[in-house]
């Protein structure tokens, strides 16, 4: 069976358009200013070491949110709506593409092969660095996709948490979901 797995950049393009949807140029424009808020406290946060970051996530969404601004203006839509907006229906396109594209590779006739979605979302894992009890104390950030918290929770437990580990490091203290924001359906 095909799988189709949503990529760290589809749910936040997602994310955006879905709420960007009906929102007048002022709305949108504050979610631009937001946008960028996020991206200055996220610059300024750890240094993650993978590229599915915390910044990582905010530039994402900050330039969709900056480019569905602009599309606006430029299109001068009363409210927003991703079927008028030409970028938002070519990443619909190209989604369907690859979703496809998975098909054709499975080697199964058009039509008859189900494609298996993927529901993974990206988890923001918090730990603290093992002999650190003071408040201040540094804490490390590390993103991952999983299919839920409890998977995430006992990857993250795997590579940081368990006593035999030889990459223990930390304890972990939170695990949440940042993509799509919870609640989110897609």
């Amino acid at each position: 069976m095909p799988v189709y797995e949503y990529l760290p950049h589809e749910l936040a393009r997602l994310g955006v358009l879905r709420k960007a949807t009906g929102l007048d140029p002022n709305q949108v424009a504050e979610r631009v200013r937001l946008a960028q808020e996020r991206e200055a406290h996220a610059s300024t946060g750890p240094q993650e070491p993978k590229s599915l970051s915390n910044l990582h996530i905010a530039v994402l969404q900050h330039n969709q949110w900056r480019r569905i601004a602009h599309v606006m203006g430029e299109l001068q839509m009363p409210v927003y709506e991703p079927a008028e907006d030409p970028r938002a229906v070519r990443y619909e396109e190209q989604r369907l593409q690859r979703l496809e594209e998975d098909r054709a590779h499975s080697g199964q006739p058009e039509g008859q092969a189900p494609i298996e979605l993927l529901r993974h979302r990206v988890y923001r894992i918090t730990g603290r660095p093992l002999g650190e009890h003071t408040p201040g104390g540094a804490d490390f950030v590390v993103h991952l996709m999983a299919g839920s918290l409890s998977e995430a929770a006992h990857r993250a437990w795997n590579t940081y948490g368990r006593p035999e580990s030889t990459y223990r490091t930390s304890h972990i203290t939170s695990v949440e979901q940042v993509l799509p924001e919870p609640g989110e359906l897609f």
